[in-house]
This record gives structure tokens, C-alpha cells and sequence, in this order.
């Protein structure tokens, strides 16, 4: 049996998760994904204003600590306000590793094409152009990270703008990490980037083929197009149509995208892995342009690809099922397979390739659309979303993607507006528009079809993922949603809640022998939480001191880890606090949050230990000592969540 310090050995991190594209079905084990950006406030639409706390002459706006990895970084401007130069400091570093101005994205190394570039929206009637810079590089850290900017990134008029964001991931333990250092070689992970269409997995020396010729379907008729009954991995499903499909009528999709579903099904499982429209399953769901990128889409040459690897252990069956009123022609089907045994695959690490129920067009009024759910354990690693408005041209991009990871009420990835999550801006005026890592199709602004592959930036998740959009600035508009979310998962999940501590219940603190020093007393709050409940208010009743806090919670002795679940209060930000576990203190990083939120004031964050500091423990006891950082005053707790993982 793989032990657990291999398998570790084997998460891809960093820039292998990027180059390696055939190891996506991997289970992250240890990794969890997180968002830095631009989101207001409020709840309301005003998303432009990015910064943490001034240092110096410096604006930080990325402020982690513990080891972790960069893998996407944006930054909205106008070409005529002042430009800002960016510093990353990793670290502890004193002087930056890296400088960059932010007309210097796409040329000056390590930030250069495709990896990283710079897309200049349209003048869009008067609300641009605009100017996006986005990078794609990985950049790995041991210790922590902190990005700058010389000017203050804020407000959205002409001349101002300070749109964007930072997804990274953090990493439990710090083992096979290496700090970036800008001379590493990316010439592999460049050469992918620039042929979109291309299989970006290396060739395999027993691939196999199965070929479908003329394929038509009757309406309500089914076809296989491969039945195995083997161990193996899907590589490559291609399509290619003899005759131009039908276009679009009325503004509604291709007939063929959304009335052929595919439905493919791993080892003899009672439900079908991946159900979905052609569409969808390819990467565009309109069907209106071409779009490609290096996971899934269209070739120039008009085949349709999906290279995703899909192993299974015993047996794959992928069929076609024509759910209209019509027939409809499909051309030739190509389906690459490897057959036989699966090294690379440990059954019980892997993930299988899988797709959340399709969401139908439909708009859920005054709340988010759920676009998918997922449950088990796993990491979504591409999602679509289309969107209809009543009225063509309407301006319908101004809703954030939201998504919440095993339960915590806080959306762990957010976006400053639907076009960001895709890493463009101005909404969606001139489709279609596409780069290796995302894309849109359209019309101008309405409807619209986003899709976004997670090489390097997946999400993992050990319990749930919930992906949910609004519709408009603050779910105040009528929009018609659908899509899909495309994930590697397994059924079990990969943590249980193993404790709680309910700070203020005397009974609970008493059970959990929770003691302070420099108590600055107890107090209750009101408040609500960011995101779609942002207006449902909770009660409760906490803590706060200056000194430690100290309690005893129980935990699985099998555990490869503990996850520690906090809500605090974010009316200030920069909560600081190192972590000891039985008297030991936990080496790879303390509890930070730089963020803060004076309107929204409840925060669940987290905190990762590895299991070097719990395995074989029915129990541990956790100090928090309160570090001063910034303009903290204080650690305040008010309940605690205890996660035993694996």
C-alpha cells in the first residue's frame, strides 16, 4: 500500500500540476484554493477598489502566510490613469523578487506570452477601453507571499480602476516546495500554451482507437461509441462534422449542442459520470464562434476535441443519446483510449472525470443560480455558465461567481463580475475571445457563454463544492442561466467533523477545557456573512484576547490531518495568531487573514495541520497565541469547527 509520505510526494504542485497536464486526476491531498481580490464591501456592485493595508509607500494587495503557489494574477486599468508597478516579495524578502509594471505583462520575463498578456477591451460606447493584464505563471512559495503596488488601486472612473484578483493555493506541509525564482524552465509549460488544439498530454505507446463513421441519431435513439471492459484511460474524444451544423436561430444555441447529451460511464456505476449536453461537454454551450482551449473546445480546422485523461479500473461505456424531436447528423466520432493497467492512476488516489448535473436554462430570482453541486471529494478543474437577458445588448456581466468549499459560509473563490472569473473585462462586448486557460462566446453582452479550464488553479474540496453566479450587480436583474461544472471526484469524502466549540456556552467550553490569558472579555455581534446570504443576520456571542486561548478537541487517530474551522469577526483585518499542538508549534505557517470587512463582519477561514502533529491522537490541545499585526488589536474566536481528514 502507498504510504502516506508517497503519496504526498506526489501531489502535483506548482508547476508540475500545470506542465503535467496528465496528472489532473490526482487527488489534491493537502491543497486548498483560495481568492485575494477586488470584491465590494457592501455586497453591492462597486468591485474596484483593491488593497489591504498601506506599508510605506507601498499599496499590498496579496498578503499570505505558509507555503503556497500563485496561479493567477489580474489587473484591470484604463491605458490613461496612472500605471502601477507591481513587487512580489516571497518569502520574508526585504527587496522584491520581481517588478513589473503593468504595461510589461507579455514581454518582461517571467511574465511573458502565453503565459502571461495583456487584453484591451473595446471603447464599448464610452465605458472603455480597458486594459487587462493576466498572468498565468506559476509561483510557488515556502513560506509566504506579499504583492504591492505603488499607487493605490481604486474607484471606477476614467483615470482610476483597480480591478482584480489573486487565485493561489495553500499547501498543509511545505515538503517539495521550492520558492520561485523567475529562472526556472517554463519552455515545457510555454510550448503547451501556444498550440491550443493539441493533445497537451505526451503521446502514449499503446494508444488505441475506436472511430464512429456517419453518425446519425433518430430523435430518442442512443449510440455507443465505446464499451471496454478493462482497466484504461480515455485520452482523446474527437468529432468532426462532414457539413456545416445548423446556426443558431433566434438567439438560441445549435440544436445539435443541446439536444445530443453524452453520457459516459466508469466501472459499472449506477449513474452515468458525465451527463451533458454537447455543448456544454465540448466548452460552448452557444455554439455561435469557435472557441478552443488547451482542455477542450473547437480546432481551427472545426474538430471538436476534449482531452481531459479519464482513467477508469474495470470499464468505460461513452454513448450518445439524441434527446429532440429530430434527427440530427454528427459526422465521425474518434475515441483514443490507453488499455490495461494504469500506474500512473493509484485506484482510491484518482479521481474520476466527472461532470455536476446539468443546470438547464432557468432564473432563480433575487438569489444566485446554482450552477452545480457537487458532493464527495475531488477537485473541479473547468466550469461553463451561459446567460440570457430580456433584451439583447443589456449589460449582464456585472454578476460575481461564488463559490462555497465544504460548507464554509464564506465563498472560498469569488469574482469582481462574471467576465473576470474567465480573466477579461467590460463584460462580454465583442465575442468571441479566447486564450489557452479560458473564453467567451456570444453576442455583445447578451446572451453570452463563459467557460474557464483549472490546470494548475483546480479546487480541491473533501466534502462539497457549491459554484453559484448572480444574476446582475447584486441579483437584481432577470437573467436566464445554465451550464456545468467538470471535476475529478470519488463519492467518499475526505474529512469528518469530528469536534465543535461554541465560544460564550459555558458548556461547551467547559467540555473542551477552554482557557485565556489577556482576556479582553466576551461580546455579542450581528452580522451576516459575505456572499448570498449576505443579508441573513446571525447572532453570537465570543471572545477576544490579546494573549492565548487554549482547548482540547477530539479527532480521528487515522487522520492526515485536522482542518480547524473558525468564525470570527472581520471588522478589522490582519488577525494573526501561531498555532501550538500540544505544546508543539506547528512550523509551516501561522493563522493570518490580511482581509477585513467592517459591513459584512462574519468570517469562516481556516487552518490546515499537518499530520505530522496529530496522527494516532484520539485528541490534541490547540493554543492560539495572538501575534500584533497592523492594526489588530486582538484574536477573537466565537465558535470552532474540528476536521479530521483522511
Amino acid at each position: 500500500m502507498e504510504s502516506n509520505r508517497e503519496y504526498k510526494h506526489n501531489v502535483p504542485k506548482g508547476l508540475k500540476a500545470m506542465e503535467r497536464f496528465e496528472l489532473l486526476p490526482l487527488l489534491r491531498e493537502g491543497v486548498q484554493v483560495h481568492y485575494e481580490g477586488s470584491i465590494d464591501k457592501q455586497g453591492l456592485n462597486a468591485d474596484w477598489d483593491w488593497w489591504l493595508y498601506r506599508e510605506g509607500e507601498e499599496w499590498v494587495i496579496f498578503d499570505v502566510d505558509g507555503p503556497g503557489c500563485i496561479y493567477n494574477f489580474v489587473q484591470h486599468r484604463y491605458p490613461e490613469s496612472e500605471e502601477p508597478t507591481f513587487s512580489f516579495y516571497f518569502d520574508g524578502e526585504i527587496e522584491p523578487r520581481f517588478r513589473i509594471r503593468h504595461s510589461e505583462f507579455g514581454h518582461k520575463a517571467p511574465f511573458t506570452a502565453p503565459l502571461a498578456d495583456a487584453y484591451m477591451g473595446p471603447d464599448d460606447n464610452g465605458r472603455g477601453p480597458i486594459r487587462v493584464v493576466r498572468s498565468w505563471v506559476p509561483m510557488e512559495y515556502e513560506h509566504s507571499c506579499r504583492i504591492t503596488s505603488d499607487i493605490r488601486l481604486k474607484g471606477a472612473a476614467k483615470g482610476d480602476g483597480g480591478w482584480g484578483h489573486v487565485i493561489y493555493h495553500s499547501y498543509r506541509e511545505a515538503e517539495g516546495v521550492v520558492t520561485f525564482t523567475g529562472h526556472e524552465d517554463l519552455s515545457g509549460l510555454l510550448e503547451m500554451w501556444r498550440h491550443p488544439g493539441q493533445d497537451p498530454k505526451p503521446a502514449g505507446r499503446d494508444a488505441r482507437e475506436g472511430t464512429v463513421e456517419q453518425l446519425t441519431l433518430a430523435a430518442g435513439e442512443r449510440e455507443v461509441l465505446l464499451d471496454e471492459h478493462d482497466a484504461g484511460c480515455i485520452t482523446a474524444i474527437l468529432a468532426q462534422w462532414e457539413s456545416e451544423p445548423a446556426e443558431p436561430i433566434n438567439d438560441f444555441p445549435r440544436p445539435e449542442l443541446m439536444q445530443i447529451w453524452i453520457c459516459m460511464t466508469w466501472d459499472d456505476h449506477e449513474q452515468a459520470d458525465v451527463e451533458c449536453p454537447l455543448g456544454a461537454f465540448f466548452g460552448n454551450e452557444l455554439g455561435y464562434n469557435r472557441i478552443g482551449l488547451l482542455s477542450h473546445g473547437q480546432a481551427a480546422d472545426g474538430q471538436w476535441y476534449q482531452y481531459f485523461p479519464m482513467p477508469y479500473w474495470q470499464s468505460a461505456r461513452i454513448e450518445l443519446v439524441n434527446r429532440g424531436t429530430a434527427a440530427v447528423e454528427l459526422g465521425s466520432w474518434q475515441i483514443r483510449y490507453h488499455a490495461g493497467p494504469q500506474p500512473l492512476y493509484p485506484q482510491g488516489r484518482t479521481g474520476y472525470f466527472r461532470s455536476s448535473d446539468y443546470y438547464p436554462s432557468q432564473a432563480s430570482h433575487g438569489t444566485d443560480s446554482i450552477i452545480g453541486q457537487i458532493r464527495g471529494r475531488g477537485h473541479l478543474v473547468a466550469g461553463q455558465v451561459t446567460a440570457f437577458s430580456r433584451e439583447s445588448g443589456q449589460i449582464s456581466c456585472e454578476g460575481d461567481v461564488r463559490v462555497h468549499i465544504d460548507g464554509r459560509a464564506t465563498p472560498q473563490v469569488e469574482s469582481d463580475g462574471s467576465e473576470s472569473w474567465v480573466n477579461y473585462g467590460w463584460g462580454f462586448p465583442t465575442p468571441p475571445e479566447m486564450n489557452p486557460s479560458s473564453g467567451y462566446d456570444g453576442l455583445p453582452d447578451s446572451p453570452w457563454s463563459m467557460v474557464r479550464l483549472c490546470s494548475g488553479d483546480v479546487y480541491p474540496f473533501q466534502q462539497q463544492l457549491v459554484f453559484g453566479i448572480e444574476a446582475g450587480e447584486y441579483n437584481n436583474q432577470y437573467l436566464r442561466h445554465s451550464g456545468i461544472l467538470l471535476y475529478y471526484g470519488l463519492d467518499e469524502p475526505g474529512m469528518e467533523l469530528t469536534d465543535e466549540l461554541d465560544i460564550g456556552c459555558k458548556a461547551s467550553e467547559g467540555i473542551h477545557q477552554y482557557r485565556t490569558s489577556g482576556s479582553r472579555g466576551y461580546y455579542t455581534l450581528t452580522s451576516c456573512y459575505e456572499g448570498d446570504q449576505d443579508d441573513v443576520l446571525i447572532t453570537d456571542t465570543g471572545h477576544e484576547t490579546e494573549g492565548w486561548s487554549e482547548f482540547t478537541v477530539s479527532i480521528r487517530p487515522d487522520n492526515r490531518g485536522v482542518r480547524l474551522r473558525r468564525r470570527s469577526d472581520q471588522m478589522t483585518g490582519r488577525q494573526k495568531a501561531t498555532v501550538h499542538v500540544d505544546g508543539i508549534l506547528v512550523q509551516e505557517r501561522s493563522w493570518y487573514t490580511a482581509d477585513r470587512n467592517p459591513y459584512k463582519r462574519w468570517l469562516e477561514d481556516e487552518y490546515e495541520i499537518p499530520a505530522a502533529y496529530t496522527a494516532g491522537k484520539g485528541h490534541v490541545t490547540i493554543r492560539l497565541d495572538y501575534v500584533q499585526a497592523g492594526e489588530t488589536r486582538v484574536w477573537n474566536e466565537f465558535y470552532y469547527q474540528v476536521y479530521s481528514l483522511y
